[in-house]
Order: C-alpha cells, then structure tokens, then sequence
C-alpha cells in the first residue's frame, strides 16, 4: 500500500456548479453538483491513469464519503469537471487534488475525442489521459483512501475480488498503455 488518507475530511462538494451536456459535449444548462447526480444527468467527466512506466498501474479505493460509488477500486484519478473549466485543466487540478501530482505531462488516451459512458448510476461524457508517474503520491484531499500499484495479472485478479468503477474500465482500460 502506497498510502492512507487523513481521516475525516470532506471530498465532494454538493453546490458545485457543473455544464450539464449533450451527447454532442455542448452545454445545455447549468446544474448544481447535487442536482446532477440526483438527475443523473449528462455531465463532463476526466479520467487519469497513472502507470509507473515499467508496466504497473496505479490502483486506489475511493473514500466512503464519495457521493458515488463509495469504498470501490477506481484505476484512473480524476472526476467531474467544473463548469466553464476545460478537460486538461480539470485533469491537471484532480491529479494535484487526488494524489498530490502538481505537474505532470499527460497522453491522451482517446485521440482528443470526448467518449459517453451511461448506466443507471451516472451519465457523462469523458475525456482519459495517462501519466507516467512513480510518486511520491500524497492523498490529502480525502478523495482517496489508499492505493497500491499493480501489473495487468494482478489487476485482473483484484477485479474478480473487488467491486470497480465501471466508468473508468468501460474508458480508461481498454486504452491503457501499459
């Protein structure tokens, strides 16, 4: 385990305003954060992958005071994307939030294309990125509780054991490049 989170520490802000999007990624309003999840409405969204170059991944458990999916595994750092905020901005600001990563060269993963992910839970359109990056990680934000590295066997072991973000394996995983 690389690191723990300190302990009771707010993570995700409800009155946040967000873009609420259409499949196209132009903005038809403008919500709270609270509002989109209870509508669960379309919204903008990044994702992170952090590998350490030498072919592992970084793996986190999400706080249990997310508003959603509390306590799962996630593989990429990253979240909703304020309003008015651009996507590498939005990468830039959870990578230093989430894991104390302040500057940081990021790939993208999805040939700048914005990719929709909906299920009963949540609906977004997302951009993924990579960065290769051996820490040291710092998780102060709250946001994560711990994290670990691991190798594509280990990764897919941990999947069979652990309940995953499903946003980030249907975006991220299939474009990582280890």
């Amino acid at each position: 385990m690389i690191g723990r989170m300190e302990e009771g520490l707010e993570t995700d802000r409800a009155d946040e305003m967000v873009d609420h999007v259409d499949e196209n990624d132009r903005v038809i309003g403008r919500v709270t954060r609270a509002d989109m999840r209870a509508r669960i409405l379309r919204h903008r969204a990044v994702f992170v992958a952090i590998t350490d170059g030498s072919g592992r991944l970084l793996v986190h458990r999400r706080s249990t005071s997310k508003d959603i999916w509390p306590g799962w595994c996630d593989i990429a750092v990253g979240g909703v994307v304020a309003s008015g905020e651009d996507y590498v901005a939005a990468a830039h600001r959870e990578l230093a939030e989430e894991i104390g990563v302040g500057r940081a060269e990021l790939f993208e993963l999805d040939g700048g294309r914005p990719r929709i992910f909906d299920d009963e839970s949540v609906s977004l359109i997302g951009r993924c990125f990579q960065v290769i990056h051996t820490g040291p990680f710092v998780f102060a934000d709250g946001e994560v509780a711990h994290a670990w590295w691991v190798d594509r066997d280990e990764l897919e072991q941990v999947r069979r054991s652990e309940r995953f973000l499903p946003d980030s394996l249907a975006l991220v995983l299939p474009r990582i490049r280890w």
